[in-house]
């Protein structure tokens, strides 16, 4: 459950982009970052147990969500008044709610994506910027601290986990993963959401990464 909140859009975000250093970051501090830009959304409207509602982004003014039919599991843009996030209607609500998040953080990057993704030698900046975007939906809609409590509540299989959460299976055995309580589970480099448009957001690739972990 969460506390209602009356932080305006840009009081949020900017209290997200806030933990972006103005200067350029190699990718493995670019995860760290995401892992706590997500554990600040959670605490500014104190989630403290249950399934992370998808409304800490849909009650912020500014931010409009809306859904069509899509080739992509969806995209954002800025209309020039509202943060528009468009989900794919015909997919599952459980990966609408990724994909919800997912495009959140794309919008929190927005304006610094150059100091937080520079292509390296096993990655281009646009795959970082998937990967980060993953990560941070997966940190704040399976968060570690309340993983870890409903793992050792006894609620320890992959769809029992998913169902409290409100995710896919595929969305908790990754954050089992990363936060060690799934050792011998192999999820790596599996893709969680369908890819994106080409055009416009043929920048973005969706990818996941079993790497770090968040509160």
């Amino acid at each position: 459950m969460y506390q209602q909140s009356n932080h305006e859009a840009r009081s949020v975000l900017a209290a997200l982009r806030s933990l972006i250093p103005q200067r350029a970051t190699d990718f493995e501090e670019a995860r760290k970052i995401a892992e706590l830009q997500a554990s600040r959304l959670l605490s500014l409207f104190s989630i403290t147990n249950g399934a992370v509602p998808s409304d800490i982004v849909r009650s912020l003014p500014r931010i409009r969500v809306v859904y069509e039919d899509l080739p992509v599991s969806g995209t954002s843009h800025w209309s020039g008044t509202h943060w528009i996030i468009t989900l794919n209607k015909g997919e599952a609500p459980v990966r609408q709610r990724f994909t919800l998040m997912h495009e959140f953080k794309h919008i929190i990057d927005h304006g610094r994506a150059h100091l937080l993704y520079i292509s390296n030698s096993r990655y281009s900046a646009a795959e970082q910027a998937e990967r980060a975007a993953d990560h941070f939906a997966g940190c704040v809609l399976v968060p570690k601290r309340l993983l870890k409590s409903a793992w050792t509540s006894g609620v320890q299989t992959s769809s029992a986990l998913a169902r409290y959460f409100d995710v896919s299976i595929q969305a908790v055995e990754v954050r089992l993963s990363q936060t060690r309580l799934s050792a011998d589970r192999d999820v790596s480099a599996k893709p969680l959401l369908a890819k994106f448009a080409r055009g416009r957001r043929a920048f973005y690739q969706r990818q996941l990464t079993t790497q770090g972990s968040c509160s």
